[in-house]
């Protein structure tokens, strides 16, 4: 009887191992445009089978019928699968909310669902990004907290700022590039080698870095190899760009109107320069212009010809750029390895300026002595070439249309002539430049090793190099140009180089004690050694201006030569304990200690600590029956950051040599004083000082304060964060002007100046799917007010404000202070009834009289605004069918004023004598145009109108379709035919669309508020790419 029992027992057993046998699954895993996905992790509920997708999507895994597997991948919502009789399961991951998803924070990662800090994360793939030079630009709008400025410049030049205006000096953020830090601007890496960029907005995520994170820490991650099958990833997108709109000049005709107009409003006659006129006086005194005599040619010698030049049009360009990337990912269990190749080529909308970049990349990671050892290395090496034009197209406003490009026998240059300004012909100046070009070559990168050294004890070491060398080669031809002209060639050659080494050791440890309790511990100590010099060496007075000969050592002229070097290092040590209490009770812990040689040797080190909390409430038993809440986190924190970014040697006493030179043609050089009393007039050589010593020169410190609130519902289909931060920063360095007892320099860098910051944030996304159709919104707003608590008194006057009952103090740095423009005077009875204002008169700017004492003068200056936004917003929508997906981008600023300085040639014409003007002076007050807004034109400003005042200032409100993008990807059945992994096509439109305020007050009257005054409009572009994986 006991043998059958076991016997059925044994039987009972191999059944229902039998039953519970494990089954081979495979599938592939695409996200919504059909590309393949790497690095998604597959995993087995309730078990520890667990695996990853390769570089081509597919996976492998054993499971057993009736449980579930769970699909999870960076910035992807999260997939479960019920296994069945099914034996391949593919599947498509959308964009959406993880809190799984790892970010790095600063020398290690984090959950994202563990964060207490003040974090943003954008994944590039996420995001429809235009072909830009610079990364960063492709954040603007989309990150709420980070206040993104542009132009249209080809380089991609972009100001960015976290949290607004902080300080007084540099607020730039710091940049940390896979672990290697940097300050330098995001035009030097290719958008498309990079992985995710996380932002660590508050000062309890950013003080781990201490003296630098004042202004905010961006760290970028660029991709990494894969594990699998080898995949190669080809990337092409050509675009077209033009001015998206520029300012209207005035041509020939109506600039010889104006001239006569304000001739005539100033009782002169108009006759004068190139233009003649016939006009008569009419009965009531008025004046009428019958003819405008244009001569056939401008100049004596007859070698310029009157013309009727678009200057604007003659210097810009219908411009192309042009992206090309191909990428090559490979790996397995034991290595990976990324190499990819980029070339970014972008011409202006100004003919002759250009920015072209080449870089390649190789990232690696091999694991050794099985999984206990892992070395690898991040390395890029960029060449850029651009030009060193500069800002022409603001010279197309200076000289007047009826100049020329060339001259009769189309071989030499128009010009000014008698009567005009002495400005130069752009089109010469890009002709002339064609040759010169700016070099750049970058080393950029790091290596590394792992060890284990206990089951979760692990040490890292890294060894990182940041090395720049950027050479100049400009020359400068003859030329005749009107009255203008060079007769001597020249040539400045400029060589600077410099580098950033990095060397840092940590120590990470994971502590896992009864389930409930996690720890993570990290301790560090790094070392930075950065230098710089640069080298300048001129010749002029060439034999041939051919630029293969013109080289230093052909010249015969005057040579000059010059030089420079400068260097720090920062000492730092750190450490952080991260705490999670049951994944609901959250605490991190962080503090670093920094020296720099930079500042005095009584306060070269510091302490920069952080403290923050969180609660995940969505985990609590009161909350986990509410289906509709899947995720909701209360979080604090705390934290002190500095500022370093000064000049090397700001606290030291410096001496400069001067050497004896004639003070008459060279009064810059040589001593001060005649100190042997020879009198000849030549100083003799020496040291001068230029800067006094200050050895309790210490850190610019700014504390934050940070409370937020991350959400989700249903299902994560909703999600959100709302942030409220406070800072304070204090001791800021300055250097304040000083008296003259002092002598020859006399001034000092100090600590005096102390100002605060508020503001908050918003994130709202939605995202979901049904049948064939997936659609997804996000919108984002953030503001902030900064204010100036202390100012040295000596400092005070550098500011806005009249230094005496009204200062800056109190005020946001931004403010503007000036007089108020009440509209013009219209009628005689206006003019005698208003206060005593030297120069007012029919026609004439009105400024109120703010202290009511009968005259205008400096006392009746008052406070005008601010240029700083109310809130800076941005709403993507996208949607998808099928394989066609449709994607906006929206982005605007609301609130805050600008300084339109350009009225001041739109406007006027007294601002800026025997030049050309804006279209808008055509509708300048005249008794016949009484109802005009414009001031009436004169040659003469004697009511002193280029005074700082309302009349200028204008909204700074705009809102944009930043990118407009439709793209088709082809389907798997497709693919399989032409053995690809992924192909999509796509058509991306930027800068379609803009608004302004263009009524009311303070209503627009520029192009564009987001570039006042700015060279270089934004452009509007059409591009159009594929995307092909192998």
């Amino acid at each position: 009887m006991r043998r059958i029992v076991f016997t059925l027992l044994f039987l009972g057993c191999l059944l229902s191992t039998v039953y519970a046998q494990d089954i081979p699954l495979s599938g592939k895993i695409t996200d919504n445009k059909g590309l393949p996905l790497s690095d998604v992790t597959v995993t087995i509920m309730g078990t520890q089978h667990v695996t990853a997708s390769d570089e081509n999507g597919n996976y492998k895994i054993n499971a057993t019928k009736g449980t579930q597997i769970r699909y999870t991948r960076v910035g992807k919502k999260i997939v479960y699968v019920t296994v069945g009789e099914q034996r391949v399961v593919n599947v498509v991951m959308d964009e959406g909310e993880n809190l799984d998803e790892v970010v790095v924070t600063g020398y290690q990662t984090q959950r994202k669902a563990d964060l207490t800090g003040a974090v943003a994360v954008v994944r590039m793939d996420e995001i429809n990004a235009p072909l830009t030079g610079n990364v960063m630009k492709s954040l603007q709008g989309r990150v709420p907290g980070a206040f993104i400025t542009t132009s249209g410049s080809p380089d991609g030049s972009a100001n960015v700022l976290i949290r607004g205006i902080g300080t007084l000096g540099n607020s730039s953020p710091l940049y940390i590039i896979d672990g290697m830090p940097s300050t330098k601007s995001m035009n030097e890496i290719s958008g498309l080698d990079i992985e995710s960029i996380q932002i660590l907005k508050d000062a309890s995520s950013s003080s781990i870095y201490g003296s630098r994170a004042a202004n905010g820490v961006i760290i970028i991650t660029t991709k990494k190899g894969g594990k699998g099958a080898t995949r190669v990833d080809a990337r092409v997108s050509t675009g077209i760009k033009n001015y998206a709109k520029s300012l209207d000049w005035l041509d020939t005709q109506q600039r010889g109107r104006v001239q006569w107009q304000a001739a005539r409003h100033d009782g002169t006659d108009p006759n004068f320069g190139v233009y003649t006129f016939k006009d008569v006086q009419n009965s009531d005194g008025s004046w009428q212009l019958n003819e405008i005599t244009v001569p056939e040619y401008i100049d004596d010698a007859k070698t310029m010809r009157a013309a009727n030049t678009d200057w604007v049009q003659e210097v810009g360009q219908t411009a192309l750029v042009q992206n090309y990337n191909l990428s090559l990912m490979t790996g397995n269990d034991k290595s990976r390895a990324l190499f990819s190749v980029d070339y970014f080529d972008n011409q202006g909308t100004v003919k002759g300026t250009y920015f072209e970049r080449l870089s390649g990349r190789l990232n690696t990671d091999f694991n050794l002595l099985e999984g206990r050892v892992k070395i690898g290395e991040n390395l890029s090496i960029t060449k850029i070439k651009q030009d060193v034009l500069g800002n022409v197209l603001d010279r197309t406003r200076n000289i007047q249309p009826i100049v020329p490009v060339h001259t009769v026998d189309g071989m030499g240059w128009g010009g000014p002539v008698a009567g005009m300004s002495d400005r130069q012909n752009p089109v010469r100046l890009i002709a002339d430049n064609e040759q010169n070009r700016r070099n750049m070559l970058r080393l950029f990168g790091d290596m590394y090793i792992e060890v284990k050294l206990l089951e979760n004890l692990k040490f890292r070491s890294m060894l990182g190099m940041d090395y720049s060398f950027l050479w100049d080669r400009n020359m400068q031809k003859t030329y005749v140009s009107g009255f203008m002209s060079e007769n001597t060639a020249s040539l400045n050659n400029v060589n600077n180089r410099w580098g950033n080494y990095v060397w840092n050791n940590t120590l990470t440890y994971k502590w896992i004690l009864n389930e409930k309790h996690h720890f993570d511990f990290l301790a560090g100590q790094e070392l930075i050694d950065y230098y710089a010099e640069n080298l300048q060496a001129g010749r002029r007075k060439f034999a041939s201006e051919d630029p293969d000969y013109m080289y230093l050592d052909a010249g015969e002229g005057i040579q000059t030569n010059s030089g420079s070097g400068t260097a720090y290092r920062l000492l730092s040590y750190f450490g952080k304990v991260n705490y999670n209490l049951a994944d609901k009770y959250l605490l991190s812990a962080t503090a670093r200690y920094d020296g720099s040689s930079r500042f005095g040797a009584n306060n070269q080190f510091g302490w920069f600590p952080a403290l923050s909390a969180g609660w995940r409430l969505s985990q609590e038993d009161f909350l986990k029956s509410v289906d509709v809440i899947s995720d909701l986190k209360i979080r604090y924190g705390w934290g002190k950051v500095g500022n370093q970014e000064i000049g090397d040697f700001a606290s030291y006493g410096m001496y400069q040599a001067s050497y004896a030179t004639n003070p008459t043609w060279d009064p810059d050089n040589g001593t001060a004083y005649d100190i042997k009393g020879a009198g000849t007039g030549t100083l003799p050589s020496g040291y001068r000082r230029v800067q006094q010593p200050n050895p309790n020169l210490r850190w610019e410190s700014a504390t934050q304060h940070n409370i937020g609130v991350d959400f989700g519902f249903f299902n994560q289909k909703l999600t959100g964060s709302f942030d409220y931060f406070k800072k304070n920063t204090s001791d800021i360095l300055i250097s304040p002007p000083f008296i003259a007892t002092l002598g020859e320099g006399g001034n000092r860098w100090v600590n005096g100046a102390s100002m605060s910051n508020r503001g908050y944030e918003f994130l709202l996304s939605y995202s979901s799917s049904h049948n064939n159709w997936k659609y997804s919104v996000t919108g984002n707003m953030a503001g902030y007010r900064n204010k100036i608590v202390k100012l040295p008194e000596d400092v005070i006057n550098s500011y806005p404000g009249n230094g005496v009952d009204q200062t800056i103090l109190g005020r946001p740095l931004n403010s503007m202070f000036g007089y108020v423009a009440d509209g013009l005077f219209r009628t005689m009875e206006e003019v005698n009834a208003h206060a005593e204002q030297v120069g007012k008169g029919l026609g004439r700017i009105r400024y109120q009289d703010i202290n009511q004492d009968g005259r205008i003068g400096d006392e009746d200056r008052t406070w005008l605004g601010i240029a700083d936004p109310d809130f800076i917003y941005g709403v993507n929508f996208s949607v998808g069918y099928k394989q066609w997906d449709l994607s906006m981008f929206w982005n605007g600023v609301y609130g805050g004023l600008v300084n339109n300085s350009a009225k001041g040639y739109t406007d006027f014409i007294s601002f800026f004598g025997g030049e050309n003007y804006g279209t808008r002076v055509l509708d300048a007050w005249s008794p016949q145009n009484s109802q005009s807004d414009i001031p009436a034109l004169s040659f003469n400003d004697l009511n002193n109108e280029k005074r700082f005042s309302s009349y200028f200032v204008e909204s700074a409100s705009y809102f944009k379709l930043r990118t407009l993008e439709l793209g088709y990807s082809l389907s798997s059945s497709v693919l399989k035919r032409i053995k690809s992994q992924g192909v999509r096509f796509y058509v991306l439109g930027e800068n379609l669309l803009a608004f302004k305020k263009s009524w009311g007050n303070y209503k627009y009257t520029g192009v564009d508020p987001e570039t006042p005054n700015s060279g270089y409009p934004i452009p509007f572009s059409i591009t159009a790419g594929i995307n092909v994986s192998f």
